[in-house]
């Protein structure tokens, strides 16, 4: 990248945000990957986001989408040439093989995927389990000083 980042003063406002950080700092060191096929995110409301890839050229068949744990995998692998190919005068829409990896954040899952009109449509949704949700805790005031009496 060129520019190294200075996360320091974000350790210091931050409780158990300690592997973002470490993933930040991984990023800015890795080798940038390439750019085919090209890709949007897009929020599409509080916990929802679309992945949107411009895989002109693949069919459904020819497509893979699978979600591990905390990463989602896009595999685009183009079918062997066969007899029925046609003789390209110029080639301009790539048709190689493709892998691309989404690092998720924390119960967000896949929630469907679609092909349309040569993009690729992934929906994610955050599923956040009951047990995990922020809970109000009733604080219970002592009602002034209590007597303790012995019998």
């Amino acid at each position: 990248m060129g520019t190294d980042f200075d996360f320091a003063p974000y350790y210091r406002a931050t409780v158990g945000f300690d592997r973002v950080f470490d993933l930040l700092d991984s990023v800015a060191t890795q080798p940038a990957p390439s750019g085919y096929p090209p890709y949007n995110i897009e929020k599409t409301g509080d916990d929802a986001w679309r992945i949107v890839m411009a895989v002109a050229g693949f069919s459904e068949a020819e497509l893979n989408v699978t979600q591990r744990e905390d990463t989602l995998l896009v595999m685009g692998r183009t079918a062997p040439n066969g007899e029925d190919q046609p003789q390209y005068l110029y080639r301009g829409i790539a048709g190689r093989d493709f892998e691309r990896h989404f690092q998720l954040a924390d119960h967000v899952k896949v929630a469907g995927a679609r092909l349309a009109n040569g993009l690729l449509m992934i929906e994610l949704h955050r599923e956040i389990p009951e047990e995990k949700k922020p809970r109000n805790i009733h604080i219970d005031a002592e009602a002034g000083p209590r007597t303790i009496t012995q019998r």
